[in-house]
């Protein structure tokens, strides 16, 4: 199996992790000039980038898109149906190397050769509503913006909350380091803008840290 990752190198490290030595590993810059050809040799494909455009391309392998900051709905709003099956899945750090995916889907004939990429993959896949964010890295996100709350109001310090608030066997804002804050930012204000609830409204302190590039200082 040969797995082709556009813009995928800050989760490089875990995508092997996750699907072991057997398969073999494409991570292609997205101003690759070779981009399409390199595609041509793929089993599977995974584009990290924004604005995805790989659907349109031969073959009609399956495509995976990070759906993070915007669902697929938004993706071929307004576009030409894909030409393959196309799924949603987080692409952020930390969220690779899990046990279950979270997957969505666009067209509902896209569910039936899920289970056969799963099983290709070799990992189990949950399917989730097609939304910004899907469920699990949208509730994480929120977790951290509510802390940024807790520190922004005086509340509690950074080791205080990073106690309090475990995230995947490792404090909340460790994993908020780990992912990127610019990401999770990001991630917010996608849903923000999808939803317009409060609870995604990007809190001004993480804000601040993701415009200055600055992380958490948890040790």
């Amino acid at each position: 199996m040969h797995l082709f990752i556009v813009e995928g190198q800050q989760v490089e490290a875990e995508f092997r992790r996750k699907f072991g030595a057997a398969p073999t590993y494409d991570f292609c810059p997205a101003g690759a000039p070779d981009l399409l050809t390199r595609l041509g040799a793929a089993d599977v494909a995974f584009d990290l980038r924004d604005w995805p455009e790989l659907h349109y391309e031969q073959p009609r392998q399956p495509l995976f898109y990070n759906t993070t900051t915007r669902s697929l709905a938004q993706l071929f709003h307004d576009e030409a149906p894909p030409f393959g099956p196309v799924f949603g899945f987080c692409g952020l750090p930390t969220f690779i190397d899990v046990p279950a995916w979270e997957v969505s889907t666009y067209r509902a004939a896209d569910l039936l050769p899920l289970p056969e990429v799963c099983a290709l993959l070799g990992t189990h896949c949950h399917v989730v509503q097609d939304r910004v964010g899907l469920l699990t890295p949208r509730v994480i996100c929120q977790a951290i913006n509510e802390a940024c709350y807790a520190l922004q109001e005086g509340a509690a310090s950074v080791l205080a909350v990073n106690q309090l608030l475990p995230g995947s066997g490792a404090g909340l804002l460790t994993r908020a380091n780990r992912i990127g804050l610019s990401r999770v930012y990001e991630a917010l204000e996608g849903a923000y803008q999808d939803t317009r609830e409060p609870r995604y409204n990007p809190c001004s302190l993480l804000k601040r840290m993701h415009l200055r590039g600055e992380l958490f200082e948890v040790d």
